[in-house]
Order: C-alpha cells, then structure tokens, then sequence
C-alpha cells in the first residue's frame, strides 16, 4: 500500500463522492485521524464508470446490475485501491472472485419522493401527465397507480434531473430521498412517497464497502464501522435478489426493516406496465448477538421470500 493507510475507490459524481467521504469520515472518527491529513492518509480516488459515460441510453438496456460497479471492483481487484464505496442498490448480487461486502454504513432512509414541475403529490397530476424516470421499477409502480401516464426518459445525477424538471421537461420525477438528503438537495415541498404503494429499489440507501478478500489490514479497518442493522437489511435484500436473478431490466423492488426483536421484509416484483404485481413477506427473530450465522440467515430469509414469489407467479414470472 505504499505509506498511505487505505485508498479509496469512488465515481466520480457527486453524490459518489458525498458518499465516499462519508465512508472515509466514519474511518477517521472509528481510527483517529487528523481531519487534516485526510487526502494524504485516506485519499479518495474517482473513477468513471460505464453507467457513467453512457447518459443516452436507458440504463436497462446496457446490461443490467454492475453498471455503476464494474470500473471500481476492477480498481480494487488490480490493487490500485483498497476500498471500494458502493451505493448498494447498483452493486450486484454475486461479487467477482476476490472480492468481500466487509460494512455497510448506518443506511440513510430509503423512501423514494416525488417532485412536481407544478404539482407537490404525484396523485395531483393531470392525465396523461408526462413522468421522468429511467428505472422500470419506478415505471411500473407509476403505471399501477396512474396507466394514463406518459413515461419519459430522464437520465443524469441528481441535480441534472432536478434542472430537467424545472425546465419543464417532466411533469413530475421520482428521486431516492438518501440521494438529496447527502447532497443538501430534499426540497420541502417533495412528496415521500409510502412503503405500502412505493416499495425502494433493494438496498436504497445503503452505502457498502467493498475490499480484497486476503487484504487484512482494509478489513481490520472497516470492520470498525459497521452498522449491524442496516447490513443485515442489505443482507436480507441481496438474498432476495440473487435468488430472483434480478438486474436493472426487472421491476423488483423490497425492504427490510428491524422492528420489535425482529427483521422484517417485503418484496415486489411487478410486470413493466404495472398490471400484474407477485409479493411476499418474511420475518426472521434476532437474538442479541448477531455473528455470521446470523447474516446468513437473513440471505436465507430473502431467498425464501423470492421463492415464494417465484411459485406464486410461475411461468408469468417477468424475465427481461
């Protein structure tokens, strides 16, 4: 590692970078260091990813999962970092070779709002109200509650679709609530939208991170600062969508959440025009100590309840 402590892996955009220096000021707080020397001790290294260079084509149609991860895996695999910070709805359920999901950070809150150009509720909107979104998972629950509308593409980070809405180019957006609040962006008129008809994406609002598997020293680092509740969350969604073999080309969304004594989780998946929806739900008791066997059995309990899904929908289960 040369005489740096740790190098960080990050995109480049914004939000990225928010999240990257969230990660890096827990390991400074967790490990004492001096603020200051931060960039020498723990610098941060951006790199762009194909989901990042490809802004005029639907996310879905470029393969799925990984396009926001592959470049940063790639950066820690060719040892050119030793950290690789994840917003962990984009990283796929099966990690290259070499590769470990050491900590997840203390998840920001995962619900998706609305914005309007001239409405604040998505339920004010005219008909026929034109919807920008990239995500079929957003474009299905749109449509289930509203199959009048027109769904307009609209890629780009966060301030990008906040300016195309004021431009008039969407009547109404959809935005992870963790995104803008890391950003200092959660306008006060947005409309959080509920669990109930709104499930997120699997792991919003997670941040991950990821090392080498035989690298000790990374892992003495950020075991420190791991939030045992909101990995095992992530732990319990991964397992729903590695069973459900999901990417960014099926409406899936779900969440688990820690409530009296026990995990709960939700998950959906949807047909891409919202018509036809399959849904399961699981609980899982936790004990006061949670080691490994414990976050195996949340990848178990996320499994289950995509199986349950699976032989409800049988051969109507969407496969894109």
């Amino acid at each position: 590692m040369s005489d740096e402590i740790i190098r960080i892996a990050s995109r480049g955009s914004p939000l990225a970078l928010a999240q990257a220096n969230l990660a890096r000021d827990a390991l400074a707080q967790a490990h004492g260091w001096e603020r200051t020397a931060l960039d020498q001790i723990c610098p941060i290294r951006s790199f762009q990813t194909t989901g990042d260079r490809v802004q005029e084509r639907p996310l879905a149609e470029l393969g799925g999962k990984g396009l926001f991860a592959k470049e940063i895996e790639d950066a820690l695999l060719q040892d050119e970092a030793d950290i690789a910070i994840h917003s962990m709805k984009d990283l796929p359920a099966v990690q290259p070779p070499g590769l470990a999901l050491v900590s997840v950070l203390e998840r920001e809150d995962p619900h998706d709002v609305f914005l309007g150009h001239r409405v604040q509720k998505f339920s004010e909107l005219s008909s026929r109200a034109r919807v920008g979104t990239s995500s079929v998972r957003r474009t299905a629950q749109a449509l289930r509650a509203r199959p009048d509308l027109k769904i307009v593409p609209l890629r780009g980070n966060v301030q990008t679709r906040l300016d195309k809405l004021s431009a008039g180019e969407a009547d109404g957006i959809f935005l992870a609530r963790a995104g803008l609040a890391r950003l200092d962006l959660l306008p006060t008129n947005c409309e959080k939208l509920s669990y109930e008809n709104w499930l997120p994406a699997l792991c919003q609002g997670a941040i991950g991170l990821e090392i080498r598997s035989d690298d000790e020293k990374a892992r003495r680092l950020v075991t420190n600062i791991d939030h045992t509740g909101s990995h095992l969350a992530v732990s319990v969604e991964r397992g729903f969508l590695a069973a459900l073999d999901g990417s960014c080309r099926t409406p899936i969304s779900g969440l688990a959440l820690i409530q009296n004594g026990a995990l709960n989780f939700r998950g959906e998946v949807l047909s891409l025009d919202g018509q036809s929806s399959w849904g399961a739900s699981r609980e899982l008791a936790l004990h006061d100590t949670v080691g490994e066997d414990t976050f195996r059995r949340a990848h178990a309990l996320g499994a289950g309840a995509a199986k349950d899904i699976r032989a409800a929908a049988g051969v109507n289960l969407p496969k894109y």
